[in-house]
């Protein structure tokens, strides 16, 4: 058994409670109509308790008064009403709906479906003559079905023209839904219902409880709500704003004009997707125009992205003109749509050779963020000069392996305990032809391995060499004397010497001249290499207190340092008045 009152002899049957509002007598039943067997509302009015006044009588009254009068689809209709003895009852349709204030999921599109339907039904309100006005429009007073049909509840506090639902100057409404105007008991107008549809969508937009809506408004009545919806679209976020002002003329002046000035687009923003992070252009000539490509897309459907390019000031470049960047392009500049291929282009003849530029390109948009920073790095061609830096690797190793070579062999040729003025004069003899025949054959192997200059530069080594080493010998000849070992102890090693040397000594030509070096550059850094790395055995071998010694050391070591210096100090200077050239280009 329940405890629901008995309508049964008025012709319904209650099935269960909606709701109550029992301190003002009134509660609210689902019931059921004999007599058509339908579900309907029926709302219970006991005026006759301590706790209800008269004004809420009226109130009862009026209500019944404005129903009857509606018809439109997205306001129950009035059905029937009767008295009992200590109130009233008021019947109307039943719709299978939730208000908003029952805490539920709604899309962006499904708020935006909201709030269309109820300013089309504030429109109907508002033409009728004389027009109504709500003055209560909060979530508890907005039905929502699964159908997304919405429906508007409770005209107890509407106000009908000039007319009042109650006799005395009580301000009706619920406080952080009700305008300035009404809250201080001040003319009302079409505008007024506008303000409390307004903090209805901010409620459900910022998921704040109907309760707690008054915390988001200021001392001034001005509504702060942005900071819980960072990502709401800024049109919507004018749009309720403007909804929610606290100066009646500031606000829309009917639901007519708000419908019209309702964003069409999505409540969510769009949301920018770049393809790059980030642009790195490389050019590989000097003046060249690099380019770029890069996508931006919008991952929120049914959202339309629009934004415009524009390059960061930068100190170095010149001033803009007709917003135009000296030497950045990005087109389009300005763009609208879903998915937009965009092409960047960088000028560098108005650039400096070899050098890094790093600017920032910035995307304006309507998305959440709005802006978007892309760095760009520009990497310019090298200076159009040919570099004649001279690697010292090919020179070390040949250096060091002369250095070893030519030890060991002094080392077998002239040590010292045979050191003699005829013993050293022959096996000098051997040492020398062995060396120069040992040169040539070089010369024919680095020709069969198609080393063609490293083999010429080797044979005019060979001749060099050769050459004084067989007019010494034609003087020396008659004052020489030995055998025939003593020959061969210094030619045998000359051959397999003068092989080796030839063989570095033609290496290391051909890797210079791969470095760019010049021809004659290259075979006289090598041949000087090689002199002073014999030397320098010589020394090791035989002691540096021969004064001819250290004087070819100090004058070669001279010579081939200056050619070494030579290279990169000219290659500054060329730099250098290429630089002057570039004056008026933009610098990094």
């Amino acid at each position: 058994m329940n405890s629901y009152p008995d309508f049964s002899d008025y012709g319904y049957r209650i099935e269960r409670e909606l709701g109550a509002n029992r301190s003002g007598g009134r509660v609210t039943y689902l019931a059921t109509d004999i007599d058509l067997d339908c579900q309907v509302v029926l709302k219970q009015f006991q005026f006759a308790q301590a706790s209800s006044s008269w004004s809420a009588y009226d109130a009862h009254q009026r209500e019944i008064q404005v129903l009857k009068d509606l018809q439109h689809p997205g306001i129950p209709r009035y059905l029937n009403s009767f008295q009992m003895a200590d109130g009233f009852c008021m019947v109307q349709d039943y719709k299978a709906a939730q208000p908003l204030s029952i805490s539920r999921s709604f899309s962006a599109e499904e708020i935006q479906t909201v709030a269309t339907q109820i300013l089309k039904i504030l429109i109907y309100l508002q033409n009728r003559l004389p027009p109504i006005i709500h003055r209560d429009l909060k979530p508890d007073n907005i039905l929502v079905d699964n159908n997304l049909e919405v429906f508007l509840v409770d005209f107890g506090f509407a106000r009908v023209g000039d007319g009042e639902v109650g006799v005395s100057s009580v301000v009706k409404g619920t406080l952080g839904f009700m305008p300035p105007e009404q809250l201080f008991n001040r003319q009302l107008t079409e505008a007024s219902d506008l303000y409390g549809l307004g903090m209805t969508l901010i409620c459900l937009l910022t998921n704040t409880k109907a309760d707690d809506i008054g915390d988001l408004v200021d001392i001034s009545y001005n509504v702060k709500f942005k900071h819980l919806v960072p990502k709401l679209s800024i049109h919507w976020v004018k749009w309720l704003e403007k909804m929610t002002e606290p100066r009646v003329k500031d606000r829309f002046s009917n639901a007519q004009e708000a419908l019209k000035a309702l964003p069409t687009s999505s409540i969510l923003p769009p949301e920018v997707r770049l393809s790059s992070s980030e642009v790195e252009l490389q050019a590989v000539r000097t003046d060249e125009l690099l380019t770029h490509s890069l996508e931006v897309i919008n991952a929120i459907p049914e959202t339309i992205l629009s934004g415009s390019w524009k390059v960061q000031k930068h100190p170095n470049d010149p001033v803009q003109l007709n917003n135009q960047h000296p030497w950045i392009q990005v087109n389009p500049e300005t763009f609208e749509g879903e998915r937009i291929a965009c092409r960047i282009e960088v000028d560098t003849s108005k650039l400096m050779a070899g050098t890094g530029y790093q600017r920032t390109l910035i995307l304006q948009t309507n998305a959440f963020p709005q802006t978007y920073t892309i760095p760009l790095n520009v990497r310019t061609a090298a200076v159009p000069i040919r570099s004649a830096q001279v690697s010292l690797y090919p020179l070390l190793l040949l250096s060091i392996g002369v250095l070893l070579t030519t030890r060991a062999i002094f080392g077998m040729v002239l040590s010292p305990e045979n050191l003699s003025f005829e013993s050293t004069g022959v096996t000098g003899l051997g040492l020398s032809i062995g060396t120069i025949i040992g040169l040539q054959g070089a010369a024919l192997t680095l020709q069969q391995a198609g080393s063609v200059v490293g083999s010429q530069s080797i044979t005019l080594a060979t001749t060099c060499f050769g050459v004084p080493t067989l007019v010494s010998i034609w003087f020396l000849l008659e004052n020489l004397s030995g055998s025939l070992d003593t020959i061969l102890a210094g030619f045998i090693p000359g051959i397999f010497g003068g092989w080796l040397l030839g063989l570095g000594m033609g290496m290391a030509i051909e890797k210079l001249l791969k470095d760019q070096i010049p021809k004659p550059r290259a075979i006289t850094l090598a041949l000087l290499t090689s002199f002073l790395a014999i030397i320098l055995a010589l020394g090791l071998t035989i002691g540096f207190s021969q004064p001819f010694l250290l004087l070819a050391i100090t004058m070669l070591s001279i010579v081939l340092c200056s050619l070494l210096l030579n290279a990169p100090l000219n290659y500054a200077k060329r730099i250098a008045n290429y630089r002057k050239l570039e004056g008026k280009r933009i610098r990094p």
